[in-house]
């Protein structure tokens, strides 16, 4: 049994990550900043944590990963706010790395998203720009750390029926469901090949642990 923390825990993707997680009898606390959504993350099999990730500090956030084995890093800011992207997607997303290491969770997974990374190419008049730059700063703060890294970088993601297969190695975004991404996430956190590897992937045909063993 593994004891793991789900940052963001009230998500899309987490809300199908907790199920797979607590079925295969994993414990999870899901870090959630609405109290109104403890019942629904409950439902799911998860204890939740009602912390705000963008103001808390370090040391709040290591007391919350203290005892645990890993912590998965699904939170953001939602876009259309630049300034509380920057503070969620970058910031937040920094001080958990360091709490982690603090409260010695090694194994941290971060969901970024397919074209992620200092070359991203989305102009600084875009919209989506402070996402991309928080998620860049913010992935190679990770991949610098002395954690066990994983970083996950989906595609666009659908509310599609989830397949159970994807396409680990395109080199173009498409698009992959929410659910598969869900089953990413939790393979990932018991096959230690993953480790200090950057995936990108789409949906495709090849069976989720196969895939991630490549």
């Amino acid at each position: 049994m593994a004891r793991i923390l789900v940052i963001g825990g009230h998500g899309k993707v987490a809300l199908l990550l907790t199920p797979i997680l607590a079925e295969r009898g994993d414990a999870v606390s899901a870090v959630i900043r609405n109290p109104e959504h403890a019942r629904e993350v409950e439902a799911r099999g998860a204890t939740p944590v009602v912390c705000d990730v963008e103001s808390a500090d370090v040391d709040e956030l290591a007391a919350l990963a203290q005892g645990l084995d890993a912590v998965v890093w699904s939170a953001g800011a939602g876009g259309g706010n630049a300034d509380r992207t920057y503070a969620v997607d970058r910031d937040a997303a920094i001080r958990m790395m360091d709490a982690a290491l603090a409260a010695g969770a090694a194994r941290f997974v971060m969901v970024s998203y397919f074209g992620a990374g200092a070359d991203h190419g989305v102009p600084d008049d875009n919209p989506f720009f402070a996402y991309a730059e928080a998620k860049s700063i913010a992935d190679q703060f990770l991949r610098a750390s002395a954690l066990d890294w994983t970083i996950l970088a989906p595609s666009s993601l659908t509310l599609d029926e989830p397949t159970g297969e994807i396409d680990a190695e395109a080199e173009s975004a498409g698009s992959v469901s929410r659910g598969d991404v869900a089953a990413v996430i939790a393979q990932t956190l018991v096959e230690p090949r993953t480790i200090h590897r950057t995936i990108r992937f789409n949906t495709g045909r090849t069976p989720v642990a196969e895939a991630l063993q490549a």
